[in-house]
């Protein structure tokens, strides 16, 4: 059996770059950066910071692409439930949920898995959600040239839930529609399909 090995890839001066800014940043709000338990931190930190932003480095219409396959099918297709974590770009602090998609194809299916990952190139940015949602119907919509596209998204915002007004148990949702999707019928369908539970 061999030995499981984890292999990180990272830009060593980005990195560097990024550790001396936590480290002064530890420093300005009063912590011993020496002490034990910090005395890596802003490495770490910096690696999480890479890692959660490494969707600048990836192209969602590549990752869509590569697996189209001609297909006759004008039936509509919906992944849901599709985890979700980003960072919100005002506060720096996360927002995790879930999101639907849905399209109606126009002679061409894309690789379901395809789907998670372009949620995942816009979601590990700097973000916003209400633009995550229109990122994620604008990609669909260029790679797939389908008959519509739809998208929701549920997430709840560590920066609603930690400071400020401190609510534990809001819920924002964000939709963006094109297409057959924006016809009141078709949308209802969708919103009836993710809202429910198949057995």
């Amino acid at each position: 059996m061999k030995n499981y090995q984890k292999i990180e890839q990272y830009n060593p001066e980005t990195i560097e770059l990024v550790k001396n800014n936590f480290t002064e940043m530890l420093k300005a709000l009063g912590e011993d950066v020496t002490r034990n338990g910090l005395e890596k931190t802003p490495e770490r930190a910096a690696k999480a910071m890479h890692f959660l932003t490494q969707g600048y480095e990836l192209d969602a219409q590549e990752i869509l692409r590569e697996a189209l396959f001609d297909e006759n099918h004008n039936q509509m297709v919906i992944v849901k439930d599709i985890e979700l974590y980003s960072l919100c770009e005002h506060h720096l602090l996360p927002f995790y949920g879930r999101a639907h998609i849905a399209y109606i194809p126009n002679g061409k299916i894309v690789g379901l898995s395809k789907l998670a990952r372009v949620v995942d190139v816009f979601a590990r940015r700097l973000q916003v959600q209400e633009r995550l949602t229109t990122q994620l119907r604008d990609a669909l919509e260029e790679a797939l040239n389908p008959l519509g596209v739809a998208v929701v998204i549920e997430a709840k915002h560590l920066c609603m839930m930690m400071r400020g007004v401190s609510k534990q148990n809001s819920v924002t949702t964000t939709s963006a529609f094109t297409g057959e999707f924006e016809k009141q019928s078709t949308r209802s369908e969708f919103i009836n399909l993710i809202s429910s539970k198949l057995s």
